[in-house]
Order: C-alpha cells, then sequence, then structure tokens
C-alpha cells in the first residue's frame, strides 16, 4: 500500500499516479474489444459481425457481476485502509475471490441450461442463430475468468496498485489480440475463434492477478484461512456493488432492447450501430477509467475525513474529463467515415455507421461528469444516488427514450436514445452531488460558508 500517495502527493500527481494506469487498463479494455470486431469484419461476413454485437450484452453482465465484487469490495477496503483495518481488507478480498469463482460458474451453469432463450431475448435471428450460439457457447465455457478477471483488477487497484491491475489487464488484452487473427481467419473460426481468444485471454489476467495477490500485496489476501463472510463485510460489499451491478445489467438489458429494435432493420444496420458503439467506447473507458481510478483516493480521504483532499481530487478530474472529452468529439466528427472504415469497408455500412457515430458522440465533452462523480459517490460509501445514477442512465431513461424515439422517428429516434439519456443524467448527477456535499459539508463548515464550498465543488 501506498500510504504517501494518499496523504501526501499533489492532486495532480496523486491522480496521474492513480488514473492514468487505470485508464490505460481501460483502453487496453477497448483494444481487445475492438480487436474481435476488427478480425470478424475482415471475414466480410455481416452475419458473423452482427452475432457479435448481439452478444456483447451477455459480456457485460459477466463483468457486471465482477463488478459486484469488485467496486463493491474495492471501494470498501480503500476505507478500510483510511481507517487502518488492514486485516478486515484481508477479510473482503479472499471473500470477493471465492464468491466471484462460484458465481461464474453458476452463470455459465444457467447460460447453457437456457441457451435458446438468451438468444432470443438478445435479438438473434434466424440469420445469425448459428453464429451467435457458437460464440456464447464459449464466452459460458469462460465466464469464472471473466468475472474474476473484472473483480481482481479493481480489488488491486483498491490498495493503490493502479499499474499491477493494468499490468493485469495488458496480458489478456495482448495475448487476445495475438490469438484473435490467427483463430478467426488463419484456422478460419470466424466467431468461436474471436470467443475463444477472449477467454484464453481473461485467463491469464487471473493467473496474473493471482500472483500478484500471493506474492506482492500485503494488504490484500485470497488465501481461505482469510474468508470470512460476516453480515457486515457482505451488507458494504452489496451496498455498493449492488447499485454497479444495476447499472451493468441495466446497461445489458438496454442493449437487448436496442437490438431488437435495430435487427428489424437488417444485420447491416445492426453492423453499422455495433461498429459506432464500439468506437465510441473508447472515450466512455477513458471517462470510466478516470472515475475508477480516483475511487481509492476518494474512498481513503473520505473515510479519513480529509474532505478538502477529496473535493479537490474531484473538481481536478472533471475539469480533465471535459477537456479530454471535448478533444476526442472533434476528433470523431472530423474522420467518423475513416474510423468506420477500419472495421469494415462496406460503402453502406461506412456511410450509416460515421453517421450513427456522430450522433452517439455528441455528449463526450461533458459525459465524464456522470461517471466522476458516480464514482465519487461508490467510493463514499454512498448507495442511493450511485444506484439513482445507475438506474436512470441505462433503463429509467434510456429505454424510454429508445421506445418514444422509435415512435416518433424512427431508427434516428433510436439512434438518439443514448445521448438524450446521457445529457439527463449528467444534470442529475450534478444535482446529487450537491446534495451530498450540502451534507458532508454541514459537519466540517460553518452554515454561511456551505454555499460557497458547494460552488467550488462543482
Amino acid at each position: 500500500m501506498k500510504k504517501e500517495l494518499f496523504e501526501e502527493y499533489s492532486i495532480p500527481r496523486a491522480i496521474t499516479a492513480l488514473a492514468l494506469p487505470t485508464i490505460l487498463g481501460m483502453l487496453v479494455t477497448v483494444f481487445y474489444n475492438m480487436a474481435d470486431t476488427f478480425f470478424v469484419g475482415k471475414t466480410n461476413d455481416a452475419r458473423q459481425m452482427a452475432s457479435v454485437v448481439l452478444i456483447f450484452p451477455i459480456f457485460m453482465m459477466l463483468m457486471a457481476f465482477g463488478n459486484i465484487f469488485g467496486i463493491g469490495g474495492g471501494t470498501y477496503i480503500s476505507r478500510l485502509m483510511g481507517i487502518k483495518e488492514y486485516k478486515k481488507a484481508k477479510n473482503v478480498s479472499s471473500l470477493c475471490f471465492f464468491a466471484c469463482i462460484g458465481v461464474g460458474v453458476l452463470i455459465s451453469i444457467a447460460i447453457f441450461l437456457f441457451m435458446d432463450g438468451v438468444l432470443h431475448l438478445m435479438g438473434s435471428t434466424e440469420t445469425t442463430y448459428f453464429y451467435a450460439k457458437g460464440y456464447l457457447s464459449i464466452i459460458a465455457l469462460g465466464a469464472p475468468f471473466i468475472c474474476l478477471q473484472q473483480a481482481l483488477g479493481q480489488i488491486i487497484r483498491a490498495e493503490g496498485a493502479a499499474r499491477s491491475s493494468m499490468v493485469g489487464m495488458m496480458i489478456g488484452t495482448v495475448i487476445n489480440i495475438i490469438l484473435d487473427p490467427i483463430m478467426i481467419l488463419s484456422l478460419d473460426m470466424g466467431v468461436v475463434g474471436a470467443a475463444i481468444a477472449t477467454v484464453i485471454g481473461n485467463m491469464f489476467s487471473v493467473i496474473y492477478y493471482v500472483y500478484y495477490l500471493r506474492k506482492k500485496s500485503n494488504v490484500l489476501s485470497i488465501a481461505l484461512k482469510d474468508f470470512k463472510a460476516t453480515g457486515e463485510i457482505i451488507k458494504e460489499i452489496l451496498m455498493i456493488g449492488i447499485p454497479v451491478f444495476v447499472n451493468n445489467i441495466l446497461f445489458s438489458i438496454s442493449n437487448m432492447v436496442l437490438n431488437n429494435f435495430i435487427s428489424g432493420y437488417g444485420e447491416t444496420v445492426v453492423s453499422s450501430m455495433g461498429i459506432p458503439h464500439r468506437i465510441n467506447s473508447f472515450p466512455v473507458m477513458i471517462m470510466i477509467g478516470l472515475s475508477q481510478g480516483i475511487q481509492p483516493f476518494i474512498g481513503y480521504n473520505f473515510a479519513a475525513k480529509n474532505y478538502k483532499r477529496m473535493n479537490s481530487a474531484i473538481k481536478f478530474s472533471t475539469l480533465c474529463s471535459v477537456v479530454c472529452g471535448t478533444i476526442i468529439t472533434a476528433v470523431f466528427y472530423w474522420g467518423a467515415g475513416d474510423f468506420v472504415k477500419i472495421f469494415m469497408n462496406d460503402p453502406e455500412i461506412v456511410e450509416t455507421g460515421s453517421r450513427f457515430l456522430k450522433i452517439i458522440a455528441s455528449p463526450v465533452p461533458i459525459l465524464g461528469i456522470q461517471f466522476i462523480f458516480m464514482g465519487a459517490f461508490q467510493a463514499m460509501g454512498k448507495a442511493v444516488p450511485a444506484l439513482v445514477l445507475s438506474i436512470c442512465r441505462q433503463g429509467v431513461l434510456f429505454i424510454p427514450a429508445l421506445i418514444i424515439g422509435r415512435r416518433l422517428f424512427g431508427l434516428n429516434g433510436i439512434i438518439w436514445g443514448q445521448p438524450v439519456a446521457d445529457f439527463f443524467t449528467i444534470v442529475l448527477s450534478v444535482v446529487l452531488y450537491i446534495i451530498v456535499y450540502r451534507s458532508i459539508m454541514k459537519t466540517k463548515l460553518p452554515k454561511k460558508d456551505i454555499s460557497c464550498g458547494i460552488m467550488n465543488a462543482v
């Protein structure tokens, strides 16, 4: 554990040390997701490309279960370190490790038992069923490793070891990218090869994380002797893990709804929608990486009651996200067609996909605000505002936006669903942060200074 990082580093230096490796790790995840799309696209088969798009929500669902223990356990570990309860931190990390394995096995069994129903829910059609089933079958086999990879990276980051967390992600990604062209193209395995490469990559990430936890960490543990499932520990993990899980599950559900809506327009439109979403995952993962990178810092200083240092980190991170998001959006608008063409050089897909990309990327300049505030709520253990933002972005706002948009504007209305939901969620996140900040500062500032503190916060 790097105590001086949390207590002594300047804010820019501390945030850079924590967030930069996390962002790089997230970008690595983007690249290996894009690698699947890129090499499947080289088959020039819209059915295979569509099957990858259709099954992606299942992959996200597995990550969601990992995040229950990764973010739920990780933020609790950071708060425990802030109050010097290192023994309990070991109990939490061990519980998260074994619980994640159990959940991954149960999900794998459930997918195989209800395979046809799951494929139907994903929006699979007669033309995509064969490829989607092959892809999903391999992903289901690797479910425990996908859950563990997501959870362990977050838990390791909680003690300030952001670089080691990034290394684990990079190992899996590099292996995946190396295997993709071999499996998909050279061995002519198509989407099945893409799934095999993904699972093997996750397995190697998990192997590295287990090595780190056993040999290098003095705060965390995956030893059975440290396993302790007390009511308090489970409550603290689930209090934050469940809102994160809800957000990820709602993301999967909303993507199922989206896929079902657009599947009626044909495989070309599904591919045209899937490619821009993969491209837009680049800025989204940067924002999420920044948000998750600062969580240990926020959790530690919140528990230590150093609210000024905590709030300075939130302000600095918000500024960074706005600057970065604005630059990325400008690049997307300038070269939308060229970005889509990287994945599939079909004139119709390039034209439609570039138009979709410009729409989807419209909220990116301010997108990071909602992720930073959501991450801050999670780090502070504020379950209610974290849950509210999770439900609103992917459920309460997004799904109605899709339904109303389709009814009023057809395909264009569907495409605008996520940007509209994002804009409203960003406003809500600012309001919720003001409320939470006010409640915190009431214990620290005289009444007349609270409004000034709030303005400085946002």
